[in-house]
């Protein structure tokens, strides 16, 4: 009798978007994809920070270009969109907090947030897709902040329960086109953007009384998540998430 065959892992001969790309989780999704063998497009606000990736990645041995794009700009996402080959994959990790007691929230601060992490995301989503000719697999970095409450995060956890949402509907629509919708829900990662965080006692102490693991989160616990779920290995996964939160959200 045949053995079953494990799904590959590889992603050789695929094209991986990955917007925030240049730095801290994005850059390890970034990295992951490639070293799986997709070819890696990697776009975000700072020209030299999707230069250096960039280098990095192709001083590395892996394929990759990249250009400075803010896609909360709506018509210049559609521009770069149309000028690219289509992707079969899309890993969004572009996203933005302001956190702050939900009594202080201004417009401005719930105008910026929701515009790049759901707005951006949901378009994102829906210029891939349409753009997708064998199917392929949607990836938002969502976080658990998308099925919990948080101090201080009222907008945050808005915007992340809303993708969590759109997620579970894009799969239901796009399904039979054959695209995998998902998301991966991480902790509090440690990344120059987080230190503020881990530096104040008080919050440190709220993490590490959540984290049920002995430890917090670093990029390079995604990376694997990322692969999977863009991989065949994750071939009949979609509408769903990962939680890669150390049991935060377990109780």
């Amino acid at each position: 009798m045949p053995l079953p065959r494990t799904p590959s892992f590889r992603l050789d001969g695929r094209r991986a978007f990955v917007p925030g790309g240049s730095r801290g989780i994005g850059l390890a999704c970034a990295t992951a994809l490639a070293e799986a063998g997709a070819h890696v497009v990697i776009v975000a606000r700072g020209v030299d920070g999707v230069e250096q990736a960039v280098a990095d990645l192709r001083q590395a041995g892996f394929s990759a270009e990249g250009q400075a794009l803010d896609v909360a700009d709506l018509d210049a996402l559609t521009a770069f969109l149309d000028a690219q080959a289509p992707f079969d994959v899309l890993c969004n990790s572009a996203g933005v907090a302001r956190h702050g007691p939900s009594l202080d929230t201004t417009p401005q601060d719930f105008d910026v947030v929701t515009g790049l992490n759901l707005r951006a995301a949901y378009f994102m989503a829906q210029g891939v897709a349409r753009r997708m000719t064998n199917g392929g697999s949607i990836l938002q970095i969502s976080s658990q902040m998308g099925h919990v409450g948080g101090i201080d995060r009222a907008v945050y956890c808005a915007t992340k329960h809303g993708v969590e949402g759109m997620t579970k509907a894009m799969a239901i629509e796009w399904g039979p086109m054959n695209i995998r919708v998902n998301t991966i829900c991480p902790t509090f990662v440690r990344t120059p953007l987080t230190e503020a965080t881990f530096n104040d006692p008080m919050r440190r102490a709220w993490i590490d009384e959540k984290i049920k693991l002995p430890r917090v989160a670093e990029v390079e616990d995604l990376m694997g998540a990322v692969v999977f779920l863009a991989s065949d290995a994750s071939a009949m996964v979609t509408g769903t998430h990962l939680l890669v939160d150390g049991g935060w959200t377990a109780g």
